[in-house]
């Protein structure tokens, strides 16, 4: 009678899709970690990994949440979801792109960080004062990232491309290195320029503050077999990362998070530069605004004219927005962060 009964729930449980929950919900970071322990800065997320906002969140259904850092990047954290090793990814624009276009099988949730500023650095010595003084020289490009799309945006909004200079494919760690060396003569940088700036290593010569088309954006995606699998979980995280949001983007906190970020080797002196003069709400939402969509979308457009990407992404059938507005109705959250405009100039 028992095994009937067992057998009966099997067939109800497989007939209806419901899954137990999996012992351990991974998520993919796409920058190297820094600091003991690890973690890293310029996000929302971070700020919920060093808070242990989704292990609490899921403590109560028995599942571990384990963070896995890529110093490749989003191409090596898009080739460990290929690999089925990962079920949610935290990464810039580019990555994202790439990996949609290349068959990955992923709905983006909800957007991090926008509007953060490249820097344009040169050794200290260096007499360049743009990027045309910079045409054949030796720039390093982490390719695959969204600095080889910013960089493509910004060249061709001045009749330049990748040709145009002697490109060197390098991370992160590499292009630091290759900088103090005086081995590439620039780079865009995000705010670890200006803290190399202080040190007066390099010098910025020019920054993309006043252009927020071509501004660095973050979001959280999640496998498309993972959702499917296990809805109620991808609403719950979405869920505890859009109440973390609201915690991070409170000016009360900005040193609290500023000091966080500095947990990953940029001090805070550094941030707070990047972010002068703007509010934390502004730089850090979840929403899924005009501005989000317009950017992918011209994101997809330019790294198809760049030939990044082989093939269109449909960026209104990606985006999953239900997880998002879900969790601001719940709590009350609609009216907290101000949407954009597609320009990025002005409230929808």
């Amino acid at each position: 009678m028992k095994r009937a009964l067992v057998s009966l729930l099997f067939g109800f449980v497989s007939a209806f899709g419901v899954a137990a929950n999996p012992a351990v919900i991974r998520v993919g970071v796409s920058t190297g970690a820094s600091g003991s322990p690890a973690t890293f800065g310029g996000a929302a997320t971070a700020i919920a990994q060093q808070r242990g906002v989704l292990e609490a969140a899921f403590k109560p259904d028995g599942i571990k949440v384990e963070w896995v850092f890529f110093k490749g990047a989003g191409p090596a954290a898009n080739e460990a979801l290929a690999s089925k090793q990962l079920d949610f990814i935290w990464q810039g624009d580019l990555a994202a792109i790439t990996g949609k276009a290349g068959g990955l099988k992923t709905r983006i949730l909800l957007g991090d960080s926008r509007l953060a500023p490249s820097y344009l650095v040169v050794p200290a010595k260096s007499k360049a004062a743009s990027l045309e003084d910079l045409k054949g020289q030796k720039f390093a490009l982490f390719k695959g990232t969204t600095q080889q799309l910013t960089f493509n945006r910004i060249a061709a909004q001045r009749g330049l491309a990748e040709r145009d200079f002697r490109t060197i494919n390098m991370d992160g760690a590499t292009t630091l290195a290759a900088l103090a060396a005086g081995d590439v003569d620039g780079v865009y940088l995000p705010v670890n320029a200006l803290q190399l700036q202080e040190r007066g290593l390099v010098r910025v010569i020019e920054d993309t503050r006043r252009d927020p088309l071509v501004a660095a954006h973050t979001h959280l995606l999640v496998d498309a077999a993972f959702e499917q699998r296990y809805p109620q979980l991808v609403q719950k995280l979405v869920s505890a990362l859009v109440a973390n949001a609201a915690w991070t983007s409170d000016e009360a906190n900005r040193q609290q998070v500023f000091t966080g970020w500095a947990r990953a080797g940029v001090p805070v002196s550094a941030w707070q530069r990047d972010y002068q003069p703007d509010a934390l709400k502004q730089r850090l939402t979840p929403l899924l605004d005009p501005f989000f969509y317009a950017h992918y979308r011209d994101a997809v457009r330019f790294a198809r004219q760049f030939g990044l990407i082989r093939k269109d992404v449909d960026v209104d059938a990606w985006i999953a927005p239900q997880y998002l507005r879900e969790a601001l109705k719940a709590q009350k959250l609609e009216q907290y962060w101000t949407p954009l405009a597609a320009d990025g100039k002005g409230a929808a």
